[in-house]
């Protein structure tokens, strides 16, 4: 899989990450780095728990992340829950759900692309 399919694959814009960071292998690098962030298991446990500042603030990073390296699909659907979580409590559990499912095809696709390289 090259970098661009792996964008495709999560509903990312690989011509924007590109032109930001400017070189394939720095793109790549980071999409990389994405598997080590922790923001997501924070969100979860802290949405869990009824911790909603917590959740806001690992909503808010995985917000930026994701529009740092143009994971577009991501980002839309996190950053409604962003926002609900600045307020207090989200008001649905599909929310948390699209972020899931998006968060867990962004994984799986970074994951794809790092072994075939």
């Amino acid at each position: 899989m090259t970098l661009k399919e792996c964008y495709a694959k999560i509903g990312g814009d690989y011509e924007d990450a590109s032109a930001r960071l400017m070189t394939d292998n720095i793109v790549a690098k980071f999409a990389i780095k994405f598997l080590d962030d922790t923001s997501y298991d924070t969100l979860i446990k802290s949405l869990d728990s009824g911790d909603y500042d917590e959740a806001f603030r690992a909503a808010h990073t995985i917000k930026g992340i994701c529009q740092n390296l143009s994971f577009t699909a991501l980002f839309n659907s996190v950053n409604p829950l962003t926002e609900e979580l600045r307020v207090g409590a989200p008001s649905s559990q599909d929310l948390i759900t699209k972020v899931t499912e998006d968060y867990e095809r962004t994984i799986s696709a970074i994951k794809e692309f790092q072994s075939a390289i």
